[in-house]
């Protein structure tokens, strides 16, 4: 923690009823909705969001988030209570995720993309008491309603017709009144409920702490090298760590102005480049793929754009020449790694070592601790496959509800990834292995396990297995292999469209292939990579 200590502090509440940074016995702490208050401050009529919805200054934005906070204290709500999320990118979702956090409540955004049972799961597993939420998620929740358990007040946009909500502006127009009535939010509070998928088929929910985001906050800007005043492309979902606490928080904190895409889709996003002058770009290299793939590509001026990000899956060095041809003005790519559970980053590659350290995530961000070790946590020498993990003040709290999930991933102060890595004699991290048999797809991160325990359930399925394949344009599809029971008959779409009605879309197979067994090992665990073996050879 940063602090200091003054032997005489005048005037302490005088002076936190108007700074954001708050005074706490002369010591000095900050939290995430501070930053936002800060720029509004500093930048006061410079555009903090373009949207669809509209275009707000960083002096409106600051006054709408602070009325919103207030109302949501005035709802009933207590520092350290959830609030819920559903929204695609836009204002409505930045909105109440600031304001909520101004409230010292707990943000828990929710991937649109889920199916309603899972979307269930989370809502009640986070014991969320408040759900904003877009007009278009309304049928979906109505069907689960009755099966809520903590969730009592929601809130919509334009949804006049709710018979759950009450219209976003009505909601916030309770928030009248002077922010000074919000409570004091230190560094060590949960900040955010971020859910991310898990190996037993159930989403983790990773508590995320003000210190947390703002740890992260010093590595992401030293890492991509990020400069005040930016005009970013926020296309990557908002309720994942990565567009959320590196893409939108940064621009919040360095006074710069964060452009939300709702939808990702090729000659729009142009077209908004153009126009807008965008100068940061940031993407999974799915996205990258269909953007260079896209026929009216040259059509339109890009040459604002000075920066490329990538992350959730390796960038090939022929994509990054790509981007260096279709963007004149940058000069290589800025591949991130890291995991929800880390804020998320743990290594950064910068542009100019991009384009020699072919496949590399970079080296070990400034203000954390990263290794490679063996199985018995001992670290490897250079050269050497073993697992990534790391330590800083960037590391969650833990999982919530979840004591034993917790001290599996946080052993001795160590954060341990899950995934396989190796580091160069110059301390370059390359990542050989991911957790497990994760699949990434178009950079959502996607567990087999969760899938089979869906097909399973089938009436007609004995044995099922799930692996990824790769896929030209994202990266990798599912693929499932299936044993049916003696006597039973199911077809390859009939599988799928069951799987529709429990995952998300991007989650069921892309393909389903019936076998008459799985392999397996002498105690019963599947041989995925003899699966894959075989597969590859039939391609």
């Amino acid at each position: 923690m940063f602090q200091i200590s003054y032997p005489y502090w005048p005037a302490i509440d005088e002076i936190n009823a108007y700074n954001p940074v708050k005074f706490n016995a002369g010591k000095i702490e900050m939290n995430v909705g501070s930053l936002l208050t800060n720029s509004a401050n500093k930048f006061p009529d410079r555009l903090a969001i373009i949207s669809e919805e509209g275009r707000f200054t960083f002096r409106v934005f600051n006054q709408r988030t602070d009325r919103l906070a207030v109302a949501m204290l005035k709802a009933g709500l207590k520092k350290g209570d959830r609030v819920a999320i559903l929204f695609l990118n836009s204002v409505y979702f930045v909105e109440t995720y600031i304001a909520a956090i101004k409230a010292g409540l707990v943000a828990a955004p929710i991937n649109f993309r889920l199916a309603a049972p899972e979307i269930l799961y989370i809502l009640n597993h986070s014991q969320s008491k408040m759900l904003f939420y877009a007009p278009e998620f309304e049928i979906l929740l109505a069907g689960i309603q009755e099966r809520l358990e903590t969730v009592q007040f929601f809130v919509s946009p334009h949804n006049g017709n709710s018979t759950l909500a009450t219209t976003h502006e009505e909601f916030l127009s309770g928030g009248k009144g002077t922010s000074s009535a919000l409570p004091h939010v230190c560094e060590d509070d949960p900040c955010q409920l971020m859910y991310t998928s898990g190996t037993t088929g159930r989403p983790k929910g990773a508590i995320l702490t003000h210190r947390n985001i703002i740890w992260n906050l010093f590595n992401t800007i030293s890492g991509r090298e990020d400069q005040p005043g930016e005009k970013a492309l926020i296309v990557g979902p908002l309720f994942h760590a990565a567009a959320l606490n590196n893409h939108f928080t940064i621009q919040v904190a360095l006074g710069g102005t964060s452009i939300l895409v709702r939808k990702f889709e090729p000659e729009s996003l142009l077209r908004t480049i153009e126009k807008e002058k965008a100068t940061i770009m940031s993407g999974a290299p799915a996205l990258y793929n269909i953007l260079l793939n896209h026929g009216n590509t040259h059509k339109y001026d890009v040459s604002s754009i000075t920066k490329c990000t990538a992350g959730a899956d390796k960038l090939p060095m022929e994509t990054k020449k790509r981007l260096l041809d279709f963007f004149p003005n940058i000069n290589g790519v800025y591949d991130v790694y890291g995991c929800t559970e880390a804020s998320p980053c743990i290594t950064i590659i910068n542009a100019k070592d991009s384009l020699r350290k072919d496949m590399s995530v970079g080296k070990a961000l400034p203000f954390l601790d990263a290794r490679v070790v063996d199985e018995n946590s001992r670290p490897l020498p250079s050269g050497e496959i073993g697992e990534l993990v790391c330590r800083g003040p960037n590391v969650m709290l833990g999982y919530h509800r979840d004591p034993e999930g917790t001290k599996r991933a946080i052993r001795n102060g160590w954060l341990h990834t899950g995934d396989m890595a190796r580091m160069d004699h110059e301390g370059f991290f390359y990542i050989v292995d991911r957790q497990k048999d994760m699949i990434i797809s178009g950079g959502e991160n996607i567990y087999p396990r969760e899938i089979e325990e869906v097909i399973i359930t089938h009436p007609a399925v004995e044995d099922a297995a799930v692996i990824g394949m790769p896929d030209a344009v994202w990266g990798e599809s599912v693929q499932a292999f299936i044993v049916l029971k003696e006597g039973k008959a199911a077809e390859e779409q009939e599988i799928i469209d069951f799987c529709k009605g429990y995952l998300a879309g991007y989650k069921k197979p892309k393909r389903v292939v019936f076998v008459p067994s799985i392999p397996k090992n002498p105690i019963g665990k599947v041989l995925k990579h003899v699966l894959k073996e075989e597969n590859r050879k039939k391609q």
